[in-house]
């Protein structure tokens, strides 16, 4: 006899989705617009000419590129279906998008700095320019981070 009062199964693929749903899915959509926007952010930063605040400007750089590419990583991952609807994928994708979040304020407000220390210099007009739309873009990319992290602990929560 079956019973109504079944237990939700968490193994399925339902916690994460797999394949061409994980490009319409939300948050997960939200990966391709982190993947646009972090792009965006390390071409910006990487085309000034010059640089003052190389620290500043090595840890906006090391923040993009990290969450770029593991950005693209779990892209790939999940539309290969490889974390197979496990519950520890929700806790892995959680993580990652509140350290990414962490990392792009922070790389954010940096690049800002940055700008706004770099306005007085004669660094020229399209050097500023390309300043100002790094900082566009980094803000723009930790909102995406942070709405993508709160919807990934939401998740998280409904999964475990």
């Amino acid at each position: 006899m079956a019973s109504t009062n079944a237990a939700p199964v968490y193994g399925d693929t339902s916690a994460l989705p797999s394949g061409l749903k994980t490009l319409s899915t939300f948050p997960d959509f939200l990966m391709i617009l982190e993947f646009v926007f972090g792009g965006l952010v390390w071409i910006l930063v990487a085309s000034t000419r010059l640089v003052y605040t190389e620290m500043l400007q090595g840890w906006v750089m090391f923040v993009s590129v990290f969450c770029f590419l593991f950005t693209t990583i779990l892209i790939v991952l999940y539309c290969a279906g490889v974390h197979g609807g496990k519950p520890s994928w929700a806790t892995v994708d959680a993580f990652y998008h509140c350290i990414a979040a962490l990392f792009y304020l922070s790389a954010s407000v940096l690049q800002a700095y940055t700008t706004i220390f770099t306005s007085g210099l004669l660094i020229g007009l399209k050097g500023y320019q390309e300043n100002i739309a790094a900082v566009v873009f980094a803000y723009l990319a930790t909102l995406i981070y942070v709405i993508h992290a709160v919807a990934s602990l939401l998740r998280w929560k409904r999964c475990s």
